[in-house]
């Protein structure tokens, strides 16, 4: 045999770190334009989440319990959708599942404009549910599927930054775009923003191949895959803190009305600041020192940030509400996101970000109705307190659960 040449050698290291690059390669050009896509279909739904409270109460006369239904039932119907996409996506193309999600999400969005009763309207929701419910199940579970295992954190929290900053400037634009043009044009340009979404993936061909599900060597049949338990605890976490973003959505407007604050929008736009700051370092923390170093004090920021916000009667303390609230919610929600595909499997990570979207939507339809119970009963500045109560008791739980696997864990070392 002839000795191993030195080029030899040289081009098979070459080889070999071309390969390590291609695995731990996070921004490639599916990511990229899955990202995109995520923040568009978002885009799509907080410039009209925002806007609808105001624009229903004005034009059918809808008292706080009525539109906190319009926001619940479309959050409920997207929980439902979840579940049979979920359960689709093993037998259908995901592909074909993606693009029907997303067409029937842009064509409710663009009829809304005929909506002539608060009936009509609600049943447009059901249908607009169901297109994003898809859609939003979709997406990250493609997205989980290329991001390096040992970048994780970092590549949710990228991709998620998408999601955050359509929640933080969607609802700034939506609200503004009602004030200067109207809800017909608003509703247009909603439409507008979900269909860019298609040339994106398509001139991208940014959907990878479907993966064959695992056979049973013993029954010759496609495995089921198991629920995973370990997912319920941080989903539950993540209702609690949808809930005070319910809040948000649902009444932030009218809050800044009872005030006197005609610039309320701009809570939005401030959020948003940090949000973009904060999502990249809360990842890489993530993975380098686990969730609970960024779950802490993320949490110790959004208490702090209803709580300013219950007393803002002006924009400085509007201002510093919003950039508290972006840097808690913006570390809070990745992180929970990451925590749970960590816990899973790689074929149950359509499981964990149904569940993840799921339990946000969740908490939105809770926040809405409850949060609208305590603001009819008192009044917004009073219910963005108890909003803050919320956030305490994900603290104390989160604290007490961590805490005492901490313990579990030392007592079984030394055992």
């Amino acid at each position: 045999m002839r000795a191993t040449s030195r080029k030899e050698i040289r081009s098979g290291s070459i080889l070999q770190d071309r390969q390590l690059n291609q695995s731990t390669r996070l921004w490639t050009k599916s990511f990229i334009a899955l990202t995109i896509s995520s923040f568009l279909l978002f885009l799509n739904l907080q410039m009209l989440l925002a806007a609808f409270p105001s624009y229903v109460q004005k034009k059918f006369q809808a008292d706080d319990m009525t539109l906190s239904l319009v926001t619940s039932v479309f959050a409920l119907s997207a929980i439902v959708a979840r579940f049979v996409t979920a359960a689709l996506m093993r037998k259908v193309g995901r592909k074909a599942l993606l693009y029907t999600g997303l067409g029937i999400g842009a064509v409710v969005t663009l009829i809304y404009i005929l909506a002539n009763s608060i009936g009509s309207l609600l049943l447009m929701r059901v249908g607009y549910g169901i297109g994003f419910g898809m859609a939003s199940t979709i997406i990250p579970t493609l997205v989980s599927r290329i991001i390096p295992a040992s970048r994780m954190g970092e590549g949710i929290g990228y991709f998620g930054l998408s999601t955050s900053l359509a929640m933080s400037i969607g609802p700034m634009i939506g609200l503004n775009v009602m004030k200067e043009a109207g809800f017909d044009k608003l509703a247009m340009a909603g439409a507008a923003t979900l269909l860019l979404a298609f040339p994106i993936l398509l001139l991208t061909r940014a959907i990878p191949p479907q993966p064959r599900n695992p056979v049973s060597s013993s029954t010759g049949t496609r495995e089921k895959v198991p629920f995973n338990k370990r997912l319920i605890f941080p989903a539950s976490l993540n209702v609690l803190l949808a809930i005070t973003y319910g809040g948000l959505l649902s009444f932030i407007a009218l809050f800044g009305e009872s005030v006197h604050l005609e610039q309320v929008g701009l809570f939005f736009l401030f959020n948003a600041i940090t949000i973009i700051i904060i999502r990249p370092i809360s990842g890489k923390v993530f993975d380098r020192k686990g969730h609970a170093a960024v779950l802490i004090p993320a949490v110790i920021c959004v208490i702090s940030s209803l709580a300013v916000l219950s007393y803002a009667t002006t924009m400085p303390l509007l201002i510093i509400s919003a950039l508290l609230y972006g840097l808690g919610f913006g570390a809070i929600q990745p992180t929970i996101q990451a925590w749970m595909l960590r816990s899973s499997a790689q074929a149950q990570y359509g499981m964990a970000n149904s569940m993840f979207y799921n339990s946000t939507d969740l908490g939105v339809a809770s926040g809405a109705f409850i949060l609208g119970a305590i603001s009819a009963a008192t009044d917004y500045a009073v219910m963005y307190r108890y909003a803050a109560g919320f956030m305490a008791l994900f603290l104390v739980l989160f604290a007490a659960v961590h805490f005492r696997a901490k313990t579990l864990n030392k007592e079984a070392a030394l055992s």
